[in-house]
């Protein structure tokens, strides 16, 4: 394992929408390398969640936090956001010193792929599903300052 630097606004790759990954990579061991650095560089910042980007690798995989212990989801896909959304404060480690308020759906659907290559489905809500809608920002070259300005900016 290794503890990788976290990339800061600013840098390119956390403005750009992360590559597919080929489910052909899933299952080896420099993917494994990539899950378990990316779950101790996590750790050691204090995170609940990370992305792939927030290390400089552009490709759509994410780490968050649940309510079971740590979970990797590949390729990600959400679909039927509540219609409910909540308002909480978010902080970010590649936007360090900085937390807002940001407005998220309070729960949604999930299709993934593990670190494995194996689909997984599931609904999430709360803060947990708070924490996969902050990482999949990153997987599309989004920081949650943005959101805040995007909802200023509409009042939400």
């Amino acid at each position: 394992m290794a503890i990788r630097p976290i990339v800061r606004d600013g840098d390119p790759v956390l403005r750009i929408r992360a590559k597919e990954v080929d489910p052909k990579d899933l299952g080896g061991t420099e993917f494994a390398q990539l899950i378990e650095d990316m779950l101790e560089t996590m750790y050691v910042a204090k995170g609940v969640g990370i992305a792939a980007p927030q290390i400089g690798v552009s490709l759509r995989v994410f780490i968050a936090e649940s309510p079971d212990g740590p979970i990797a989801l590949v390729n990600p896909v959400f679909s039927r956001p509540s219609k409910k959304t909540l308002k909480d404060q978010e902080g970010c480690l590649s936007v360090p010193g900085h937390f807002d308020t940001v407005s998220r759906y309070k729960g949604l659907a999930v299709e993934a792929l593990t670190a494995e290559g194996k689909p997984v489905r599931f609904s999430v809500d709360g803060f947990f599903a708070r924490i996969l809608q902050h990482e999949m920002d990153h997987l599309d070259g989004m920081l949650f300052i943005d959101r805040v300005k995007e909802q200023k900016a509409r009042k939400v």
